[in-house]
């Protein structure tokens, strides 16, 4: 189990492009003053122009410039008229979310699932597909490949409206180069150039990211902590990620009563092997003396509740070390909220002796919840940072990109 930490987005300062830049720097503000301006739609919509020069402190004939580039390009569109005061009603707006669409790709263990979902965030079609056993990068990616042209063509959706993808895979993230560092989950995945791989099978623009903070993205725009200035999320925005990518990774964390042991990049931390899904399931077996049945970890925690005492045993021992963890993160980030996820943290009952563990202490007594996504808060939470990453990118799609860049004119003399 490990949690990533969330604060709110950083809010960029709108300016304006003045004739005395010069022209790159002039056309670099305006498309960043364009880009705020659509984000600013989206968040307000419906509003008018008007309301626009309000939010934004731009100049009218700024706002206008914006807006009528982004309606020949079709990203905005006019829905009607709002209420007069006095003169002409003002032209309501809204983003167009259906100008393109972005992918979202949850790597698992065993399995990935891929969501298609337009600008709004709202998915149009998902899949699930079964890995290999010993599923290589270049087998996972190229299965990804496969599941987004066949979700392509079975929406009807050309290619070329395709404007982002995000994958999340389960270990260290080397977020700015596009690379797993370790995934000790997956078999022979070191320094894995995912992003590349990915971008050279699907041609598409990728961003990947650890699959706990693409849940603490999901949780955030769409789940329990949408209202929540910063929060934890744990489970088997604008994120920290720390000097060297392994900032939350609390699974490697020292907590007492359990082994104390060399933190292993390729290897599971003592806290994860405790309470995560194979040490809950080892637990049980060795409170059976190895006469019991294999079961699910969610099925042991069910026992507990039905009273069964063996399940009670684990269940408590689970909490325990959960809440330590928990109350030794607060003590040093003091979060309000943690939000439990996954299908072993967030089940009714772990949640509960998680909370009544941490109850006994008089301060960093953080609210413990549980994911109000479930299984699905990495899928959103990838959904929208592809979204994020198609923003950052003005939501160009590849034709306007190779429109919009510029290159230099060699001539030759002579």
């Amino acid at each position: 189990m490990e949690p990533t930490v969330h604060f709110p987005p950083f809010r960029s300062k709108l300016r304006h492009a003045r004739d005395h830049f010069p022209g790159s720097q002039a056309g670099s503000v305006r498309a960043a003053n364009s880009r705020e301006l659509l984000r600013l739609l989206r968040q307000h919509m419906p509003c008018s122009r008007a309301d626009l020069v309000r939010i934004s402190g731009l100049t009218a004939p700024t706002v206008s410039s914006a807006i009528e580039s982004f309606q020949r390009r079709g990203l905005v569109r006019f829905i009607g008229a709002g209420r007069s005061k006095g003169g002409r009603p003002p032209r309501i707006l809204e983003f167009n979310s259906g100008y393109g669409c972005v992918f979202g790709a949850d790597i698992g263990g065993s399995s990935v699932r891929l969501a298609l979902a337009d600008l709004g965030g709202n998915i149009i079609a998902r899949i699930h597909e079964t890995l290999p056993e010993s599923g290589t990068p270049g087998q996972v990616t190229t299965r990804i490949a496969a599941a987004i042209d066949r979700l392509l063509r079975q929406q009807r959706i050309a290619p070329e409206k395709v404007l982002e993808l995000a994958a999340g895979a389960p270990g260290i993230t080397n977020v700015r180069e596009g690379q797993v560092l370790s995934a000790p989950n997956l078999h022979g995945w070191h320094d894995v150039p995912l992003a590349e791989l990915l971008r050279d099978k699907t041609g598409i623009s990728t961003t990947i990211e650890n699959d706990v903070n693409l849940g603490a993205i999901g949780e955030g725009c769409c789940g329990v902590a949408g209202q929540a200035d910063n929060f934890a999320f744990i489970a088997n925005g604008s994120l920290l990620h720390g000097a060297r990518w392994s900032s939350g990774e609390i699974g490697y964390m020292q907590v007492p009563g359990l082994p104390s042991q060399p933190l292993r990049i390729n290897g599971l931390g003592a806290l994860e092997e405790a309470i995560g899904g194979e040490g809950i399931k080892r637990a049980w077996l060795a409170c059976a003396n190895g006469h019991g049945r294999q079961i699910q970890p969610t099925e042991i925690f069910d026992l507990a509740a039905s009273g069964d005492e063996c399940a009670q045993r684990i269940l408590h021992s689970t909490a325990e070390h959960l809440a330590a963890a928990i109350v030794n993160m607060s003590l040093v980030l003091d979060t309000p909220l943690v939000v439990l996820g996954g299908g072993i943290g967030s089940h009714p009952v772990l949640v509960e002796a998680t909370r009544t563990a941490i109850a006994r202490n008089e301060f960093a007594r953080p609210k413990v919840v549980a994911s109000g996504l479930g299984q699905d808060a990495q899928l959103h939470g990838a959904v929208w940072l592809a979204i994020q990453a198609a923003e950052q990118h003005g939501f160009r799609r590849k034709s306007e990109k190779r429109k919009h860049l510029r290159f230099p004119v060699k001539t030759r003399t002579g």
